[in-house]
């Protein structure tokens, strides 16, 4: 086995037990990092770079969204639905207006929402 290979199933073992509170925490800290990487680039001068950083938080909020169970509570659930559907509206904007000023929107709401999930305990978590 190569060493790649093996770090790579290594990573792959890791996600796949981790705890569902770590893998959520891992979509925000990625998110929060795709957006700091498109908002240190020039999006008029570097279009392509800069759609596809933003892609990457569109899609992570994307599985975000998409995980959602509304069923044990409901109104959190629409909340963080609302919060998601803002965010992707500011990349979406980040996009059409190639501007870096929108992600900054963005960026405060899943930061926030990383210190909130951040606050909750993992031990005994499965």
């Amino acid at each position: 086995m190569q060493p790649e290979s093996a770090v790579d199933a290594y990573k792959a073992a890791a996600l796949e037990n981790a705890p569902p509170l770590k893998i959520l925490r891992m979509l925000y800290q990625g998110a929060l990092r795709f957006i700091d990487q498109a908002a240190a680039m020039d999006p008029k001068t570097e279009p392509a770079a800069f759609n596809a950083k933003v892609g990457r938080v569109d899609d992570i909020l994307t599985e975000l969204r998409c995980s959602l169970n509304h069923e044990p509570a409901p109104e959190l659930s629409r909340q963080l639905e609302a919060l998601y559907e803002f965010s992707q509206e500011r990349l979406s904007r980040a996009v059409t207006e190639r501007s870096v000023e929108p992600l900054a929107d963005a960026r405060a709401v899943l930061s926030r929402l990383l210190e909130g999930w951040s606050a909750i305990d993992l031990r005994g978590q499965s």
